[in-house]
């Protein structure tokens, strides 16, 4: 998948890692759709990275929000070539604190209707776009690049929802790929470990110090364009397909 010409539509763009990835697009030479709750955030990077990128306020568990959004996409570029996805939401609680209040309900469906049930409505919106597309030599018309988390694989305690979430996110990876290979559509999923990002902001510095710690090489916490670049090499290589990558600096987080 060639970046430059192509239109591009990232979810969760407007900062983070959508943000960095918004960034690498458009210096590539793309168009980009930033979808994104953040209205504020989004309009002032689609200001600053000139014609080539438009904001457009998506909820992405909304089927009308993300059509409507595809549908901007289109009008900007064209046709869809690829979508990223970094939309997402953290809820730390633990299913019982240390005075017996139980994890409500209502948080952990929000959690998994971001995080899980969003990333399924803008994959299946977007799939139907794509396959509109002319293929390639290689007969390809699409991208979909999920993002998922470390949480996956090693969650944490208070890390329920989020985990749960996430691992659907890379359970859903290989079937959909395999459904829609059929159309020359690649679906990967990349699961970051802790990055430099608005989210991982929200912790004290003290957590962040010690999580940085944890990390065998190199000693610290990601940054979001080193993210944008695993984006970029999953774009232009067509062998990677079906897979989840993880990019943590080889972290395995512990309990808590």
């Amino acid at each position: 998948m060639n970046i430059e010409g192509n239109t591009f539509l990232v979810t969760g763009g407007a900062s983070g890692l959508g943000g960095a990835t918004v960034k690498l697009l458009a210096a590539a030479g793309a168009n980009v759709l930033i979808a994104d709750v953040n209205r504020d955030a989004g309009e002032h990077l689609a200001t600053e990275l000139g014609v080539q990128v438009r904001f457009f306020p998506t909820d992405v568990t909304s089927e009308a929000d993300v059509q409507s959004a595809i549908a901007s996409a289109l009008e900007l570029g064209g046709s869809l070539h690829g979508v990223i996805q970094c939309a997402g939401i953290v809820i730390p609680r633990k299913i019982l604190d240390k005075d017996g209040a139980i994890h409500p309900l209502a948080l952990f469906t929000k959690g998994i209707q971001v995080n899980l049930v969003g990333t399924f409505n803008v994959t299946r919106l977007a799939a139907k776009a794509m396959m509109q597309n002319t293929p390639s030599a290689e007969g390809e018309r699409g991208v979909i690049i999920n993002t998922a988390s470390i949480a996956a694989f090693d969650g944490q305690i208070g890390q329920a929802c989020y985990a749960a979430s996430k691992a659907g996110v890379v359970g859903m990876t290989l079937p959909l790929a395999r459904e829609l290979a059929r159309s020359g559509i690649r679906v990967m999923t990349i699961a970051p470990g802790v990055f430099e990002t608005p989210m991982a902001a929200d912790v004290s510095e003290t957590v962040r110090e010690a999580v940085a710690r944890l990390v065998l090489f190199p000693n610290r916490l990601g940054r979001a364009p080193e993210f944008a670049s695993l984006v970029e090499h999953i774009l232009g290589n067509v062998m990677l397909n079906g897979e989840v990558i993880r990019i943590d600096g080889a972290v395995r987080m512990p309990a808590r």
